[in-house]
């Protein structure tokens, strides 16, 4: 079976069995109201990374150095903000668990070992020439 068509079968499963059961223990407005409070935190956390994400992507950028760990963090805190805006405690975690550095860090350590360091060289750049046309003519 497709691993996205079962993904799709199975986190609304696992998201209403989680409402079910912290419902049951601390009650409907309180659950709705934990969901709320961690969509909002979540997303002015990942607005938070996304800055500093950024922030570094930029400083590596001077140095001459291909921010590659920088954008597909990027990619990961937008997805892990995504995450979060969809009401549910299994894609809350997730999302979290995406947003915060170190645990970043682990999912995609490969991606910056691989490619830190790089330099971009002159052999990388494309020359060429541009001529500006008048349109009037």
């Amino acid at each position: 079976m497709n691993a996205i068509l079962l993904s799709i079968i199975l986190i609304p499963i696992v998201e209403i069995y989680l409402f079910i059961e912290i419902g049951g223990k601390i009650g409907a407005f309180n659950t709705i109201s934990l969901i709320f409070i961690t969509a909002f935190v979540g997303v002015l956390y990942a607005r938070y990374e996304g800055f500093n994400t950024l922030r570094s992507a930029m400083s590596q950028m001077v140095k001459n150095e291909l921010p590659i760990y920088e954008i597909i963090s990027g990619a990961a805190l937008a997805f892990a903000a995504l995450l979060l805006i969809i009401p549910g405690f299994a894609t809350d975690l997730v999302g979290f668990l995406i947003i915060f550095p170190p645990t970043r860090y682990l999912l995609f350590r490969k991606f910056k070992n691989k490619h830190s360091g790089k330099k971009y060289d002159k052999e990388d750049l494309i020359e060429g020439e541009s001529e500006d046309i008048d349109e009037n003519k």
